[in-house]
């Protein structure tokens, strides 16, 4: 994988009748510079000048066309308009060329399939939006279809699941650039967290959740994210909070999508990650500095979390020369 830097290129296909949801993804967090550090040059094109109608009953003109698209250094294809038509012999030549131009090549949802017809996903594990991913299979035999994951990282190939996922996957390419750090503060802007772990079918693990002054849960998160290295029981939340154990759990749940503890270890995971990345500290003694009891229980949590260990991690997104 060819190493990056920050204020590089991003180009992303826009097409007619598009749906506009996963493109404005890519706008927000590539296309918005909210955190005043030098960052991506965001150039949305497609294929033919002219209006291009959306879904929604308004138009849009992309100012690029293929020819900055392929030259981008990250190429972002947010869908396709017919998951069962042949994609354009323009759009697949374009993505053969940002490829042998060393390009990293994205795509959110249906653009999975615009990726196969070039040939980009032969051999590699993908996927798509969950009820697009039979039709994936069973028109790309040689790509090896992943329905149950956000998304794939391949390197210079990545795809992710339906709409949503392609924020999970726009956040993984600029934690990829930028640190977990920087990652979080864009998802925190976007009202989203951070990193999602499970598949499709998984709840949303919020890594703060916003509330007022005066609201219960708000208070019990507040004081275990300044409290993650001691011992946090469902007990002690509850106290904080003011409520029985057995009200707080439903009330937490309903808010969260999640259990008081699944949340305390991801957020423990979530406080280890820039640990990992700008210190040099063992592995053993930064699972004890965010809460962990022992090793063995930080590198299981941290593996089911991140679907890496923390090693790997480390040699991934590590900031140390």
């Amino acid at each position: 994988m060819r190493a990056r830097r920050t204020g590089r290129t991003v180009s992303v296909l826009a097409f007619d009748r598009m749906a506009p949801f996963e493109l404005g993804s890519v706008v927000e967090v590539f296309g918005i510079n909210r955190l005043g550090l030098e960052w991506y040059d965001l150039r949305v094109c497609a294929a033919e000048p002219g209006p291009l109608r959306m879904a929604g009953g308004f138009t849009m003109t992309a100012p690029y066309g293929l020819d900055e698209f392929a030259q981008a250094d990250t190429v972002i294809v947010p869908g396709v308009a017919n998951v069962h038509a042949d994609e354009s012999p323009e759009v697949i030549a374009a993505l053969r060329l940002a490829q042998a131009n060393g390009a990293r090549i994205v795509s959110i949802c249906s653009g999975a399939f615009a990726l196969a017809a070039a040939g980009l996903l032969d051999g590699l594990g993908a996927t798509t939006h969950w009820k697009y991913a039979p039709i994936l299979a069973r028109r790309f035999p040689k790509v090896r279809v992943e329905p149950d994951v956000l998304y794939v990282d391949n390197g210079s190939v990545l795809t992710s699941a339906g709409s949503s996922a392609g924020i999970d996957l726009c956040l993984h390419l600029v934690r990829t650039d930028h640190g977990a750090r920087v990652a979080n503060s864009v998802a925190r802007h976007l009202v989203a967290p951070p990193h999602r772990d499970g598949g499709q079918a998984q709840f949303v693990e919020a890594a703060v959740i916003e509330t007022g002054a005066d609201d219960p849960i708000g208070r019990a998160t507040r004081w275990a994210l300044d409290n993650l290295v001691e011992p946090i029981t469902v007990r002690e939340l509850a106290r904080q909070a003011q409520l029985s154990q057995r009200t707080f759990i439903r009330h937490f749940t309903r808010r969260t999508g999640t259990s008081p503890l699944r949340w305390v270890i991801t957020q423990r995971v979530l406080a280890s990650l820039p640990l990992l990345e700008s210190t040099s500290t063992p592995v053993e003694k930064v699972g004890a500095a965010v809460g962990f009891e022992s090793p063995a229980t930080f590198r299981h949590h941290f593996g089911r979390t991140m679907n890496v260990s923390p090693a790997a991690y480390r040699k991934t997104f590590s900031l140390r020369p």
